[in-house]
């Protein structure tokens, strides 16, 4: 199925990550053009010589989403090679998990300041120009622990605000052609959960709790996100979509 995302170009934030990069595959799979935009150089070099086979259609920028002006410099760099941005991916964050009692402010703002404050930062850096193309899509990489787990209330809280910060700004924008939705993964199989010992466990547990009997891979939620960024999604907005396998509680 062609989804008219050719020609397109594409932001994503935690861009060298493992979700990143997945959904960076699949929009350049559908012929966008891709910032993979991250905190790290090392991991945008890497992510820029894994993407060798799409030459001129991938740019690495090196942003902090937390400072405004990186993210304006980050914008500039893909305007002024690309004119535009069609699409831009709130995937930046992570999670630093500790009960409540035992979490410390720093914990606590580090989560909440990358996931709501750069979700913040780029997407008011985005909205002029595509309130001005009267074209736009906003995807925002929640969690399915927006409905809240143990030891991650800096996490849900960040995952929750991102939700209902999509929500608003589905409101605020649809009258320019821009949509905004958030996408809220379950548990899914990445290089580092495979790594942890309770791997194998988990994997167990998601087979029994979970209606699709396995654990999600990242390709699932890039391909919710190109849907989503695609023409063909022009009437869905404000919408969160769990890409959980069926597992909500």
């Amino acid at each position: 199925m062609d989804l008219g995302l050719k020609d397109s170009t594409a932001l994503i934030t935690g861009g060298a990550g493992t979700l990143g990069l997945a959904m960076a595959t699949r929009f350049l799979q559908e012929g966008c053009n891709v910032v993979v935009c991250d905190a790290s150089q090392a991991s945008i070099d890497k992510a820029c010589e894994q993407f060798a086979a799409f030459e001129g259609r991938v740019l690495g920028v090196l942003a902090d989403v937390t400072d405004k002006h990186a993210v304006a410099q980050a914008v500039q760099h893909a305007v002024d090679k690309w004119k535009k941005i069609d699409v831009l991916v709130n995937n930046a964050g992570f999670a630093r998990d500790r009960y409540l009692t035992k979490m410390s402010e720093e914990d606590w703002h580090a989560v909440l300041d990358v996931t709501l404050q750069g979700a913040f930062h780029c997407t008011r850096a985005v909205l002029p120009m595509m309130m001005e193309n009267r074209y736009g899509r906003v995807i925002n990489i929640a969690s399915r622990a927006h409905l809240g787990n143990p030891g991650q209330t800096n996490y849900s809280a960040a995952k929750a605000g991102l939700i209902g910060f999509t929500r608003s700004l589905a409101l605020e924008s649809g009258k320019f052609g821009i949509t905004a939705n958030a996408v809220a993964p379950g548990v899914i199989s990445t290089p580092r959960m495979q790594q942890r010992p309770d791997y194998q466990e988990l994997t167990e547990r998601a087979k029994s709790n979970t209606p699709v009997a396995r654990l999600g891979d990242p390709a699932d939620v890039a391909a919710t996100v190109a849907f989503l960024a695609s023409r063909l999604a022009g009437f869905t907005t404000g919408e969160t979509v769990h890409v959980t396998g069926g597992r909500y509680a």
